[in-house]
């Protein structure tokens, strides 16, 4: 994993807690969250348990500071995409594609955040936890406002047809995130080609349907 999708700006050069996270999405995508032990986390970065508590009080901490990490990628992402966009259309097109243009190690990152999405709902009792997770519902309503502004955009130039911008925009996302739940790194379908069929699948849902330059390169 690109050590920079897991640092802060507050990581010195010296800090173990970029090695630390990227141990942990290891452990977490290959066994899941409940499965993986704090220890073998420790393992994998080659130090103490005791050292991992001198950046995470709990494995919870460090699995919300993975979930807030992957959120604010998605957000730079989307606008790095959708920047010099020209149209509307090409920005949906331009940020529905940069969801899925990942390692395989920060597919496992977005795996992690939606299987424990649910975290999220409840005040956590640790300030630390309580702290990012806060930190990560600020993160979704911020790349939710990014979807609703761009279809509002598209609304406003006459390239999308009027639809309620909030609901599209959380359909949108459903349909972007729901790939993490089934898709996997070196299984039959390779990324490009999910990524393909949901952008296509996007351009559909929000312009009512494949414009005519999209329609005939699939044609052919």
């Amino acid at each position: 994993m690109s050590i920079e999708a897991l640092t802060d700006a507050s990581d010195g050069p010296r800090s173990k807690r970029p090695a630390i996270l990227a141990a942990a999405v290891e452990c977490f995508g290959e066994v899941g969250y409940e499965a993986t032990k704090w220890s073998e986390v420790a393992d994998r970065v080659g130090i103490g348990q005791t050292a991992l508590y001198h950046y995470f009080e709990s494995k919870a901490h460090c699995l919300l500071t993975i979930m807030r990490l992957g959120l604010r990628n998605s957000d730079a992402a989307f606008r790095r995409a959708t920047e010099d966009s020209p149209t509307a259309l090409a920005a949906l097109r331009a940020a529905a594609g940069a969801a899925y243009a990942l390692s395989p190690q920060e597919v496992q990152q977005n795996r992690i955040l939606q299987a424990n999405i649910a975290l999220l709902a409840n005040p956590r009792s640790s300030e630390r936890e309580e702290t990012e997770r806060q930190a990560c519902r600020e993160l979704v309503a911020r790349v939710e406002r990014n979807w609703v502004d761009l279809i509002e955009r598209g609304t406003r130039s006459g390239e999308f047809p009027a639809h309620d911008p909030v609901i599209m925009s959380r359909t949108l996302l459903g349909l972007l995130v729901s790939v993490w739940r089934w898709y996997r790194p070196g299984g039959p379908q390779p990324l490009a080609a999910v990524s393909e069929f949901v952008v296509g699948c996007c351009v559909r849902m929000v312009a009512g349907e494949l414009p005519a330059t999209d329609a005939t390169a699939a044609a052919s």
